[in-house]
């Protein structure tokens, strides 16, 4: 890994002085090689999803299953990145001293970012589009299909005449391989864990390199008393049953106590053959279920499975979420828009929705491209990561003999 490390450094300078235009050439070629080699991939895959079986969760399976049509996906996610603006060299303010200089702050790429992540590897792109080089550390569990990907998005990279070391792979899944890259100050600029609370909690507590928390999303949906309960089940259904095992899936329902009785049988019908409820004591009247623990108010399922409490107000939602979220995403379903003010206002979390689903919060659907992550921090991103969250920035200050 070390000498992989060192030919991803020695890359940096060369990838952050790419000009948009060679960029996009490079992203177009890396993404018709995925569209061209379809059956290598499926290949990879199948071998994956077969030495994965029984060791992980069918809703597991479903995420590192690739068919034509993710791989199709995938595609286009990088070709979406072609039309998104280059966000280096951008004077993101100047102004002109009294004695004359002209200081200017432009963004430049971060240089080397290491990323950690569990299944695709398609975050490459936006690492190339914002001139940084990538060096991507898989899960065990999709070793081969990421392999095949990123052998090919590097044909991509040769064929537009780019340095194929601007997309690396670690090729050692242990333990020891991404404690190397948390202590790999010398040739890291960023490193990123992409996966669950235990990689997360190693990364943020152990590295020595700068991190982005990204992931973990204990997402909630407050059902207020003037909610309208169409709206309410629609979104609760898309939260919970669309995708179950990405992060910004519902976790946890909070329901005023007021309407409890009236819509949690709704509720039941609409998703009882599909959700395990864990329910406290309210809510065990009308929803068929098993008994809530404290602890599954802190628990990520990814799962058909949904914690359920009965609240006295606005007022306890809010110090509810507050208290057991992760920051990721909350949503309140309320025609009171006091109430709604009230509860933006009050939540610390990195998205916040009035009437939405939380698995809005995604880069593609903010209009970011393909994301890198979903940042949980406040510095130096928050929310979705994009192209300009890959970028830091410098001071280029032009003078005439100044001296101070």
């Amino acid at each position: 890994m070390l000498e992989m490390l060192k030919e991803a450094k020695k890359a940096k300078n060369e990838i952050a002085n790419l000009s948009t235009e060679k960029k996009n050439l490079g992203l177009e070629y890396m993404a018709q090689a995925l569209k061209h080699n379809k059956k290598k991939i499926l290949e990879a895959n199948s071998i994956d999803l077969e030495n994965a079986k029984d060791k992980i969760t069918e809703v597991m399976l479903d995420r590192l299953r690739l068919t034509d049509q993710r791989i199709e996906a995938m595609a286009k996610g990088i070709l979406d990145v072609i039309n998104l603006k280059d966000p280096v060299n951008n004077v993101l303010s100047e102004y002109h001293k009294d004695n004359g200089l002209l200081i200017k702050k432009v963004s430049v790429p971060m240089g080397v970012i290491g990323i950690i992540y569990e299944s695709r590897p398609n975050v490459a792109a936006l690492c190339l589009k914002s001139g940084n080089v990538s060096v991507l550390r898989s899960g065990k569990e999709a070793f081969n299909t990421s392999k095949v990907i990123i052998e090919l998005l590097k044909e991509g990279l040769v064929k537009a005449g780019i340095n194929p070391n601007a997309i690396n792979m670690v090729m050692d899944t242990s333990r020891q391989s991404a404690n190397d890259l948390m202590k790999a100050n010398d040739y890291l600029d960023l490193l990123i864990p992409r996966g669950g609370k235990n990689l997360i909690e190693t990364v943020v507590k152990n590295a020595t390199v700068p991190t982005i928390q990204t992931g973990q999303g204990i997402c909630h949906i407050y059902v207020h008393k003037d909610a309208d309960f169409n709206i309410a089940l629609k979104v609760i259904e898309n939260g919970k049953c669309s995708r179950p095992s990405v992060c910004n899936a519902l976790e946890v329902l909070l329901i005023d106590e007021e309407v409890a009785p009236s819509f949690l049988p709704e509720l039941n019908n609409l998703l009882k053959d599909r959700v395990l409820f864990k329910t406290d004591e309210l809510s065990s009247k009308y929803l068929s279920g098993v008994k809530a623990t404290n602890e599954d108010y802190d628990t990520e399922f990814l799962d058909y499975i949904m914690a359920v409490k009965c609240v006295k107000d606005v007022n306890e939602a809010i110090e509810h979420i507050n208290t057991h979220s992760t920051h990721h995403s909350e949503a309140i379903i309320t025609k009171d828009t006091n109430i709604s003010k009230l509860f933006v206002g009050n939540i610390d979390s990195a998205a916040c929705y009035i009437n939405a689903s939380t698995r809005f919060t995604d880069g593609g659907e903010f209009g970011l491209g393909c994301e890198i992550g979903i940042s949980t921090q406040k510095l130096h991103a928050r929310g979705p990561m994009g192209l300009n969250e890959l970028c830091t920035y410098k001071y280029i200050i032009e003078g005439e003999g100044q001296c101070r």
